[in-house]
């Protein structure tokens, strides 16, 4: 039915060249405008090609403006970080005049690094459009476009049939936990792993295992926190299943869904095999638990489009949430979560230029990015075989455990400690080289590796790295 509208679909947008619209898209002098301000812009950011400190005249000024923001968000910024607008690749040049190499890219918005031609040239035909943001109730062509794209790839190794879009990744995770309730209803219940993060609504805050993001917000008790996969403890499998299986014993019919990162993102960069995850997806599915995986940040960075790909799991997944790399928020469910009317809307489905940006992206991507043999995998083996050389050289013991997937890349500084990892990314960005933390017990150096760095800025990165350990803190 899927192939039979989409046939119709193009055989229509293929006859209808008289509207004002395709005259747009398709006006050889707008085009050539749209080309020569992205090649005019690409020329005056061809000067930021490698790290640089900040300009002595306007460190003080950049200063000001940054605790000119902090009055205004009533707390300061976690970096001295305030963007010009400028940057090349995996370089952004800040208003202090220095020039940072960029490895968490906003906490893996910007896949593509900054100012990517292709992605520029698709926001900026976006910024053409009759209207800034959709919606769900009036939608372009560009939310068709797009919702095409992800379908196709998610129908590959999955069940998946449908997608909703959202804001950001957390309204993409209450869209599905609310799918998940209704059609699971009356259950209300939810499966989730130890040191998750979801998001910071209400509800996500439950799912999120982290009391800091919800002091002073009431308790609902309706989350369940499985334990991690421990590759430390070799009966970490069985203790996870067990309790999946000790607090269904409790709850019986009243649990409404599992969800997981494949991957957990803020809880670590420490991956866990397929083999954890199946004895508890085979119970959940015999139980009619929906299966939900959270991929806003696992999205297009796992050496596949999808880390249920990467993984396997595709025949599993009932649900699947994402975010960041495609620019807004989306849902995908297969026939059997599709709501019923009236669960889901939303004025905002995401701005037009975030649209085209992203579908833009998943183009790209395609074009040698993805698969075994492509240039994220090798990103990734570079890096961790980098971070391990240091483990046991220079920094002897100090940079332990690189693991993750893909693009998503820590490794535990000296003992893992909080105050260690908290001044090390200090001290990394005062160096040139913007990382972030993730974990607890150990808290762990996290990058978001942008998938267009080149092989001398990972030799860079790792420069900054071996640096900043040696300098201690």
């Amino acid at each position: 039915m899927l192939s039979v509208l989409k046939n119709a679909f193009t055989h229509a947008h293929a006859s209808d060249e008289t509207l004002t619209g395709r005259k747009l898209d398709n006006d050889p002098v707008v085009e050539g405008l749209v080309s020569d301000l992205v090649d005019e812009v690409m020329v005056i950011n061809s000067e930021l090609n490698t790290i640089r400190g900040p300009q002595s005249h306007l460190i003080e000024k950049a200063k000001k403006k940054m605790d000119y923001l902090a009055s205004l968000r009533g707390r300061p910024l976690y970096h001295n970080y305030v963007g010009t607008g400028a940057g090349r690749g995996p370089y952004v040049e800040l208003e202090d005049g220095s020039v940072k190499l960029d490895l968490i890219n906003g906490i893996g918005i910007h896949l593509m690094g900054h100012s990517h031609p292709r992605v520029m040239k698709a926001a900026i035909r976006g910024a053409l459009s009759d209207v800034i943001m959709q919606g769900n109730l009036q939608p372009n062509n560009e939310y068709i476009d797009l919702s095409e794209k992800l379908i196709q790839i998610a129908g590959r190794k999955s069940r998946l049939k449908h997608v909703w879009f959202s804001t950001c990744g957390t309204m993409a995770n209450e869209n599905a936990l609310k799918m998940a309730r209704q059609k699971n209803s009356p259950a209300r219940f939810v499966f989730a792993m130890k040191n998750a993060f979801a998001g910071r609504s209400t509800m996500m805050a439950e799912v999120t295992d982290n009391p800091a993001y919800k002091q002073g917000l009431p308790t609902y008790n309706e989350v369940i926190h499985i334990p991690n996969y421990d590759k430390k403890d070799s009966l970490s499998s069985e203790k996870a299943f067990n309790k999946m299986k000790e607090e269904y014993a409790k709850h019986e019919k009243d649990v409404a869904c599992f969800i997981f990162e494949p991957m957990l993102g803020e809880g670590g960069f420490n991956p866990s095999p397929r083999e954890f995850y199946l004895p508890m997806l085979e119970f959940c599915r015999k139980n009619n638990i929906a299966i939900w995986a959270d991929e806003v940040q696992t999205f297009a960075r796992t050496g596949e489009f999808f880390a249920f790909e990467t993984m396997d799991l595709g025949q599993y997944v009932d649900l699947v949430t994402i975010a960041k790399t495609v620019q807004l928020g989306a849902t995908l469910y297969t026939e059997e979560y599709n709501p019923k009317p009236g669960l889901i809307a939303g004025t905002f489905s995401g701005g037009t230029s975030s649209m085209m940006a992203g579908l833009e992206i998943l183009n790209m991507l395609e074009e040698g990015f993805i698969g075994p043999n492509g240039r994220i995998l090798k990103i990734h083996n570079k890096m961790i075989q980098g971070l391990n050389q240091l483990n046991v050289t220079t920094c002897k013991g100090q940079v332990s455990d690189a693991a993750g997937m893909g693009l998503m890349v820590a490794f535990t500084p000296f003992e893992g400690k909080k105050e260690q990892a908290e001044a090390l990314v200090k001290k990394l960005f005062n160096n040139g080289l913007i990382a972030f933390t993730c974990g607890k017990d150990p808290v762990r150096i996290r990058f978001l590796i942008p998938a267009i760095i080149e092989d001398q800025d990972i030799d860079l990165a790792l420069q900054i790295v071996e640096k900043t350990m040696l300098e201690g803190i």
